[in-house]
């Protein structure tokens, strides 16, 4: 079975400053990747790449087999780490735009998962919490029936229990079929969801393993690690 993403020697650069250094790992189906590192580590960079919301400078990224581009944007969800939607929408204009937008968006799934998360469907935005905000975007991602869901901060500033709610939500309605990559540095909050672990920083990969193994081979939660990795940087 094709690798649902291939990254090899991927390199991107903001003018003279390099952004990602030589990223190389290959995500199978069925994973949740955490992907973590300090602000500034290239974290939302790399997601971008994969998205096809940014050029890479260098290296190859595929999709489902597909390099990035037109194809490869079909497979893809991507949940930004800021609101996009318009502050005088509400939930149900949002998904009105996602089906038009998106061929694979599935309003009955957006609806069960509104319910899911406990979020109204006829509050405006301009009316919502951060995290009202971000169970919002997270329903508009996950319900596309894509392959590879790319969620940048999911957690930044959201309470505790809106936290544990959007947690549950990643976990129990993704297709196992499909992988999704998340992006954090909150990892005591959702170490647990994780199959695999990648430590980026200043650009480059510091450690990449299966996640149950990592923990058993060094005596440690993967927070612990995090901080005993970072603490230098």
């Amino acid at each position: 079975m094709e690798p649902i993403l291939t990254v090899e020697n991927l390199t991107k650069r903001y003018g003279a400053k390099p952004a990602l250094k030589n990223i190389s790992f290959v995500l199978e189906a069925g994973r949740i990747l955490g992907l973590m590192g300090p602000n500034g580590s290239g974290k939302t960079t790399f997601l971008k790449v994969v998205a096809g919301l940014q050029k890479a400078n260098g290296g190859k990224v595929r999709v489902c087999g597909n390099p990035v581009g037109v194809e490869s944007k079909k497979y893809v969800s991507f949940l930004p780490d800021r609101n996009i939607m318009p502050k005088r929408m509400t939930a149900l204009d949002a998904f009105d735009y996602y089906r038009d937008y998106f061929d694979d968006f599935d309003v009955h799934k957006a609806l069960d998962m509104l319910d899911f998360v406990r979020l109204e469907k006829n509050v405006p935005v301009s009316q919502m919490s951060k995290g009202m905000i971000e169970k919002l975007n997270l329903t508009l991602c996950f319900s596309r029936k894509a392959k590879l869901f790319l969620l940048d901060e999911p957690l930044g500033g959201v309470d505790p229990v809106a936290r544990e709610r959007i947690v549950s939500a990643i976990v129990n309605t993704y297709n196992p079929s499909s992988s999704i990559i998340v992006s954090t540095h909150l990892v005591h909050d959702i170490e647990h969801m994780f199959n695999d672990v990648c430590f980026i920083g200043k650009g480059e990969i510091v450690l990449y393993e299966d996640a149950s193994v990592l923990k058993s081979r060094r005596g440690m939660d993967i927070d612990e690690l995090y901080i005993d990795t970072f603490k230098e940087m």
